[in-house]
């Protein structure tokens, strides 16, 4: 075998010891979604590793990209599961990854123009800060179990973030969770059974997806948000490596791929998957934007899924410790959604744009809930579609969103 650098096309050493640092950049948040939704965190890492797989066959391996959990669903897939229960919830992820293919053809037929006109900034926008400040609650709940290791989790993630240089400051949530897991450790706050009793190697726990038609209209409009995420994304990795993947192999390909993992993962009983920003840090820091190194990445995430004692260790993660990191997290997430107002230069001395911007944000936090029959519509996707017929009926236009962010 020829040897090759980690820009070249080979597998050697050098490769996948990069494969393995890139995923250690993206399994703090991979695994703190099914921690919050109560799905095996094994199940997460197993579809996040197929699921990138997959989205390397269909974008023909060209496109340097990890999937990952997406946090956009944490509330939804919460509230659903309270109503649908999981298998259930399961269904509407599949037809979630539907509405991603069918947005792809939308695209390879008619170009970004009707995501523009559709998803503006003042739309995006705000549902991104619902997202964030919807699950407020839930981290300060999680947190006060034990506010001074929450705090210390949270700090330790706000010190990396901030004052921390190379891979490190890539890796704040990874940071937060292991000085709180320490910290619990030693006040004898942590539980060691569920490692315990974790076999040493084994499938993961998957959940068999039902057919719910409420679970799947409660779901479907919650996917606006993550598709202008993955066409900034898509514009993102294109500047790191240089290359225009919204025309080679084409944003149709790359949605396309996103989608059929997302579904798979539904399949499976894990959470939607998302391109990771984190991921695209590291690949402009490091310089590396050999895709190779992506599925080396993927293929160390299905072989942790498959040791029990990894999941087993997830699982003892106290609450305290995953709500200080949500603290500064979904704070952020909400932040973005301000950003995204700003860098497009949304005018909001328009009344126009205040009456959408404040409908959306009121029907999103207030817990609006239309209801037909057994079939309901709330929370986030409720607000995304109230801004989508408000940014359509109301006169005057609304700028395009600056499609390069990323709610995670």
């Amino acid at each position: 075998m020829s040897k090759l650098n980690a820009n070249g096309n080979g597998l050697n050493f050098r490769n996948s010891i990069l494969g393995v640092q890139f995923l250690f950049v993206a399994f703090g948040a991979t695994v703190l979604v099914p921690l919050l939704v109560g799905i095996d965190p094994a199940v997460a890492l197993f579809t996040a590793g197929v699921g990138t797989l997959i989205f390397h066959l269909i974008t023909k391996g060209q496109v340097p990209v990890f999937l990952g959990s997406s946090f956009a669903f944490i509330a939804p897939i919460i509230e659903s599961t309270k109503l649908y229960g999981l298998p259930g919830t399961l269904s509407g992820l599949i037809a979630v990854g539907i509405v991603y293919t069918l947005v792809s053809a939308l695209v390879k037929a008619r170009g970004l123009s009707f995501i523009e006109r559709l998803f503006p900034s003042v739309v995006v926008g705000p549902v991104i800060m619902i997202i964030g400040l919807s699950l407020a609650s839930v981290g300060v709940n999680m947190a006060k179990t034990e506010w001074w290791i929450a705090i210390l989790a949270l700090m330790t993630a706000v010190v990396v973030v901030i004052f921390a240089k190379g891979l490190l400051k890539l890796i704040p949530i990874f940071a937060g969770i292991i000085v709180g897991y320490v910290a619990a450790v030693i006040a004898g706050a942590v539980d060691f059974k569920p490692i315990a009793d974790a076999a040493w190697f084994g499938l993961p726990e998957f959940t068999m997806p039902e057919f719910n038609w409420a679970a799947i209209l409660y779901m479907v409009p919650v996917a606006i948000a993550p598709i202008i995420e993955h066409v900034g994304d898509m514009y993102a990795i294109g500047g790191v490596a240089d290359k225009n993947f919204i025309e080679k192999p084409g944003l149709h390909r790359t949605l396309l791929g996103d989608g059929v993992a997302t579904a798979f993962a539904g399949f499976f009983g894990g959470p939607p998957n998302t391109t990771y920003s984190e991921v695209t840090g590291a690949i402009s820091l490091t310089k590396v934007t050999n895709p190779l190194i992506l599925r080396i990445s993927a293929i160390t995430a299905i072989v942790f899924s498959l040791v029990g004692k990894v999941s087993g260790f997830l699982k003892t993660i106290p609450q305290a410790v995953l709500g200080g990191i949500m603290l500064l997290l979904f704070g952020m997430i909400a932040s973005v959604g301000i950003k995204t107002l700003i860098d497009s230069k949304t005018d909001m001395t328009k009344t126009r744009n205040q009456v959408i911007v404040s409908i959306v944000l009121t029907v999103g936090i207030g817990g609006a809930v239309i209801s037909w029959g057994n079939f309901s519509l709330a929370g986030i996707g409720l607000a995304s579609v109230v801004g989508i017929i408000l940014n359509l009926i109301l006169p005057g236009a609304s700028k395009k969103i600056d499609v390069v962010h990323d709610e995670e």
